[in-house]
């Protein structure tokens, strides 16, 4: 119940910090700011007095940010995990797998005949 409560004041505040930055006013001079072409300005931009919206913006923004990280902390309270019913791969190891080799015997030479490669000759 408290997570809704807190998503919901989440979702309102996300919208208000959209409404307040798409309402301020632009600081470039066209098309030509974008190139650097606004020579006038400083560094940073004329600095102005902190307007309501600005203000707005920097109260909205920290509260978007505290907001993120609330949600995210009580997002992780459940420790269940999502493949928690379901079985692991076993440990036992595979069968080998065995490939049938013909030989051809025009191939074979009369020490192979009788050589035995799974016992030792001496």
């Amino acid at each position: 119940m408290l997570s809704f409560l807190f998503t919901a004041v989440y979702a309102v505040i996300c919208l208000l910090l959209l409404v307040v930055v798409l309402m301020q006013q632009g600081k470039g001079g066209g098309i030509a700011a974008g190139f650097g072409g606004s020579g006038s300005e400083t560094a940073f931009g004329a600095r102005a007095g902190a307007s309501v919206l600005t203000r707005a913006t920097t109260v909205l923004g920290a509260l978007f940010m505290i907001g993120a990280m609330t949600l995210a902390i009580l997002g992780q309270r459940d420790t269940s995990s999502v493949l928690s019913g379901v079985e692991g791969p076993g440990l036992e190891a595979p069968a080998p797998i065995s490939v049938p080799v013909e030989i051809d015997p025009a191939l074979e030479t009369p020490d192979q005949e009788s050589a035995d490669p799974t016992t030792d000759p001496q």
